[in-house]
């Protein structure tokens, strides 16, 4: 089960390991907690439809989210939430709309998606660290209510009326695209083709000082015969994604052979586990055993500790 913010999140972040999981017969879930109502469109051709009243945005982004599905054969839920809105600024001079999701009780939205996983009875989830990926209301509460629902679902005495008591046994940060990732991929690029199509991306990165968390990676699930299908899913989000963007200039070759993986960061486990790992799913497989040396994960700030 892979829990995102908004329509569009899932086709941008481990899109390629839900196809992959999804091909090998493994069920795949992605649950957006919001509709994306308030996105920007970023996609220029809209632009005018959308300034004149001509598109429906919420039910466009349905449409296009259930193309996405479609493209990477997954199943898909809606937590049931409104978009908070892009905010810049830090997050204490957020101003965000009442009925927002980054603004309502977590407690609410925490039962909403336990609910989700004690139907749906998934062995591992996926969400955003505690920083949300990048500073977004919407992915910070992602994070927030990933992790309380991972903990809560398994514990009959909370949300009793949302099912019955379901244990999640791993729960991951995507680990997106690092600065560490996005240099090795633009330099092999400018090395065949004179060009770096993330140069500026880059330098937007560091201009941030937005941390790299390459060194918190955990497990690399190898991808490269999937980028293909990621992007087909992406360009399925046509409000969101220009198809003449930068994301669409890397030759998929390049990338795979540079950098093939999407990559994870175990952030806590209810199973013993050795790492580093290539599959989510290491230690749950009928087939694997853990070897000597391993242990039991626990959370990510013991691991550190150890």
């Amino acid at each position: 089960m892979a829990v995102h913010a908004h329509p569009d999140d899932e086709s941008s972040k481990g899109a390629a390991t839900l196809a992959k999981y999804s091909d090998e017969g493994i069920g795949v879930m992605v649950v957006s907690c919001t509709g994306g109502e308030r996105g920007d469109v970023l996609n220029p051709k809209f632009a005018a439809a959308v300034e004149s009243g001509a598109v429906d945005m919420p039910a466009l982004r349905q449409r296009e989210m259930a193309d996405a599905a479609s493209i990477l054969g997954i199943s898909h839920v809606w937590l049931g939430f409104h978009d908070s809105g892009y905010h810049e600024g830090e997050p204490d001079t957020w101003q965000l709309p009442p009925d927002s999701f980054g603004a309502l009780d977590p407690d609410v939205e925490i039962e909403a998606l336990v609910r989700v996983v004690r139907r749906f009875r998934p062995q591992v989830m996926t969400t955003y660290d505690e920083n949300g990926g990048y500073p977004h209301p919407d992915h910070i509460r992602c994070h927030v209510i990933s992790m309380a629902a991972f903990d809560a679902a398994a514990d009959p005495a909370r949300y009793p009326d949302a099912g019955e008591p379901w244990q999640v046994s791993k729960i991951y940060y995507n680990g997106g695209f690092s600065r560490t990732r996005l240099t090795a991929i633009n330099e092999a690029v400018k090395s065949a083709t004179g060009t770096g199509p993330f140069d500026e991306w880059i330098a937007r990165i560091e201009e941030s000082g937005r941390p790299d968390r390459s060194d918190r990676i955990t497990t690399r699930v190898p991808v490269g015969e999937y980028l293909e299908r990621r992007d087909a899913a992406l360009r399925a989000h046509a409000t969101q994604i220009d198809p003449d963007a930068h994301w669409f200039a890397v030759p998929r070759e390049i990338e795979a052979k540079v950098w093939g993986t999407d990559d994870y960061e175990l952030a806590e486990s209810r199973i013993p586990v050795q790492l580093p790992e290539d599959d989510l799913f290491a230690g749950l497989r009928p087939s694997a055993s853990v070897g000597a040396g391993s242990a039991d994960a626990g959370s990510r700030s013991e691991r550190e500790s150890a």
